[in-house]
């Protein structure tokens, strides 16, 4: 089934073409497949930008914290472009490059092979430096809001943490639990004085 991808906010598809056509933001962005890319930059999959809240624990929230564009050149992402939530509204944050834009479309692909239609969102973990999938079943929602339900997909991205499977769709029940256990402190030793 297709994906159903949201629309991001015109003012952040703004900002980043306004990024993409400046000079010097692409030549001081530490990008360099940007710089190098042969023809046109164009932003395309908009993705919502989720981060797992620590302090949910042992409940998983989560906050929008920004939308990422996956910047294609020909056929294929060359870099990735952030933006973020300014009091001024969506703002153009950063490029950035590395493997997880080679495999966000790895794992896009897949997820459009899938039986049921979803939205794909990403969700960061940024205590175990980890980005996944978010593949969540309400595809009626604007994108921006929408909570992390049980029967949600999530597909870690590579690299993953030691122990967890890179591109293996997990259940948001079965997978949160063990991001919760990684992300609670262990209790502190204390010996007799």
């Amino acid at each position: 089934m297709p994906l159903h991808v949201p629309p991001a906010p015109a003012p952040a598809v703004r900002s980043v073409l306004t990024a993409l056509g400046s000079p010097t933001a692409v030549r001081e962005a530490r990008t360099p497949s940007l710089r190098a890319a042969q023809g046109p930059a164009r932003p395309e999959t908009p993705l919502p930008l989720f981060e797992l809240v620590r302090s949910a624990a042992p409940a998983a929230a989560t906050k929008l914290t920004g939308w990422r564009f996956l910047i294609r050149s020909g056929e294929r992402a060359v870099a990735a472009a952030d933006t973020m939530l300014t009091p001024d509204g969506w703002a153009f944050s950063h490029f950035c490059e590395g493997p997880y834009i080679a495999s966000t479309e790895r794992a896009l692909l897949h997820a459009e092979a899938l039986p049921q239609a979803y939205q794909p969102r990403l969700l960061s973990v940024p205590e175990l430096y980890m980005l996944t999938l978010w593949l969540h079943g309400d595809c009626t929602t604007d994108g921006a809001s929408g909570a992390l339900d049980p029967a949600d997909v999530l597909v870690p991205l590579a690299p993953a943490p030691p122990g967890i499977a890179a591109h293996r769709p997990h259940r948001a029940a079965d997978l949160l639990p063990v991001l919760i256990h990684r992300l609670t402190p262990a209790p502190l030793l204390t010996s007799p004085a």
